[in-house]
């Protein structure tokens, strides 16, 4: 069985932060934690972003997870909600980062299609499949269930890039057999 690989899936926002960590051991998944960070609404901007960045960094600390994943952002109606949304997610992509931990992006729509099937799940939808996914979790808020889901997104993809890469590596070997055997 390959050594488990610790995941940390975050769902990035101003008001509401999910994160989600789990262990993926080929296609075994199983939970170890998952919170909401929710830094004060009465504090400015850049107080709000601080706390955010503290936090994550405390569940780093916590938790060591060996890669990350963020969900992408969508475009709102409203510029300035993107805009501080999108501040928000710079924040949650750096802290990682700055970590030393790998981080990737996964498109909501993708997400939503790896946990449920459909791309334009539900959030009651997603909720139910990380309650099967991973029996133990314990969110208490969508925005933990959304980070689960972006974690287990980012297992079962990294692991078929795994697979491409190793039959890529293969293919060639072969080839070059062959053509030494001409």
């Amino acid at each position: 069985m390959p050594s488990p690989i610790r995941i940390l899936g975050l769902d990035p926002g101003l008001r509401r932060t999910g994160w989600g960590v789990i262990e993926a051991a080929g296609t075994r998944l199983s939970f170890i934690a998952c919170g909401t960070v929710m830094p004060p609404e009465e504090g400015g901007l850049a107080e709000r972003l601080a706390c955010l960045h503290t936090e994550l960094m405390q569940v780093l600390r916590a938790y060591a997870p060996d890669e990350a994943a963020v969900e992408e952002t969508f475009v709102n109606v409203n510029p300035a909600s993107t805009l501080k949304l999108g501040q928000a997610r710079g924040v949650v992509m750096l802290t990682p980062a700055l970590a030393g931990v790998p981080v990737s992006e996964y498109a909501a729509l993708l997400v939503k299609k790896t946990v449920v099937g459909a791309g334009r799940a539900e959030k009651a939808q997603i909720r139910l499949m990380m309650k099967i996914l991973l029996p133990q979790a314990d969110f208490t808020t969508d925005d933990a269930a959304d980070a689960l889901a972006v974690a287990v997104t980012h297992a079962q993809h990294r692991g078929m890039a795994a697979m491409k890469a190793q039959m890529a590596a293969k293919v060639p070997a072969k080839l070059t057999a062959k053509a030494a055997a001409r």
